[in-house]
């Protein structure tokens, strides 16, 4: 569960460190509960990038678009399941939701499959 103002880890090779959520794209927040919306594994967010490596592609304060990958908020799965990380982690994504970097740091949940984002399940070393 990842909110507006978090500061979540880039796990892909374009030179960003850290990122900062400014939005989550297609978050609805339900009556009477919690007012902000939240993104999960899968979930497209706008982020704004905080940390950088010099001389990568990636510059600090560049704004894109990103899916979460990782979250340490537990994810059910349809069998009952549940599956969480150590981090919060996004890979940053152009428009038309390939991944900007060319390879994938980390474990990657499999859900991104299901939610159509072959290109990042395949350039993963492990998908969990």
């Amino acid at each position: 569960m990842i909110q507006v103002e978090s500061r979540v880890d880039v796990a892909d090779n374009t030179g960003a460190k850290v990122a900062y959520i400014i939005r989550v794209l297609g978050a609805k927040t339900a009556r009477g509960r919690s007012t902000r919306p939240t993104a999960s594994v899968g979930d497209r967010v706008v982020c704004s990038i905080k940390k950088a490596l010099p001389g990568g592609d990636m510059k600090t304060g560049t704004v894109c678009k990103a899916v979460v990958v990782r979250t340490r908020y537990p994810v059910r799965r349809t069998d009952g399941s549940y599956v969480r990380f150590d981090r919060n982690a996004v890979v940053l994504i152009d428009d038309d939701g390939n991944p900007r970097g060319t390879r994938i740091f980390g474990a990657i949940a499999r859900e991104l499959r299901e939610k159509q984002y072959t290109r990042i399940v395949s350039l993963a070393a492990e998908v969990v």
